[in-house]
C-alpha cells in the first residue's frame, strides 16, 4: 500500500481512524505507505520530516488500572514522574494486550483519537512549536498530517510538560 491516489481504499484500522477524523471535523487524510514505520525515526524518514514532528502515542497504565494516553514529540522521552503528577497517581508501562484493549489498536499504529472510549490524552507542549505534526493512523503504515491545535481539539487532549528535562 503506497497511499495511492486520493480516495484509495484504506485498511479497516486506518478507515476507522479516518472516520473518527472526519467526525471530529479534522481536514486531513490518512495515507498508507508501503513501508511500515514502527518508530519515530522510521516515520520521519518515510514522511521526510523531522523526528520532533512525529506525534507518537504512548499508553501507560495508571495504578488504578485506567489507561493514560500521552502524545509526545518523537524527539522526546516521556518523564513518567511528570505524567504521574499530572494524572494524580503512579503510572507504569502498559503491555501490548492492555494497549490494544484500551485503544483498539496495536503498538506502532496507535492513533491520537478513535478509541473505544475517549482517553483525553496529555499532549507534549513541544508539538505545539510546529505548524504540522504527523500521527499514526491505526497501523504502522498509516500516518496523517495535522495542525497541533487541531490535534489538541479533536483528541480532547491537554497540552502539558511531559518530556524529560534536558
Amino acid at each position: 500500500m503506497s497511499g495511492g491516489p486520493p480516495g484509495a481504499t484504506l485498511s479497516p484500522s486506518a478507515a476507522k481512524v479516518q472516520a473518527a477524523l472526519d467526525a471530529a471535523g479534522v481536514p486531513t487524510r490518512i495515507v498508507e505507505h508501503a513501508v511500515a514505520a514502527r518508530t519515530s525515526a522510521q516515520a520521519a524518514e518515510v514522511l521526510g520530516c523531522t523526528v520532533a514532528q512525529i506525534a507518537k502515542s504512548l499508553v501507560f497504565r495508571a495504578a488504578s488500572g485506567r489507561p493514560v494516553l500521552v502524545i509526545a514529540s518523537g524527539s522526546q522521552r516521556v518523564d513518567e514522574s511528570k505524567v504521574a503528577a499530572l494524572v494524580g497517581e503512579p503510572i507504569g508501562k502498559a503491555d501490548p494486550a492492555f494497549v490494544r484493549a484500551a485503544t483498539g489498536y496495536a503498538i506502532g499504529g496507535i492513533p491520537p483519537l478513535g478509541h473505544p472510549a475517549p482517553l483525553s490524552p496529555l499532549i507534549d507542549r513541544n508539538l505545539l512549536d510546529y505548524d504540522v505534526v504527523y500521527a499514526a493512523g491505526g497501523t504502522p503504515n498509516a500516518m496523517f498530517p495535522v495542525a497541533p491545535g487541531e490535534l489538541v481539539r479533536a483528541s480532547g487532549g491537554t497540552p502539558a510538560d511531559v518530556a524529560v528535562s534536558p
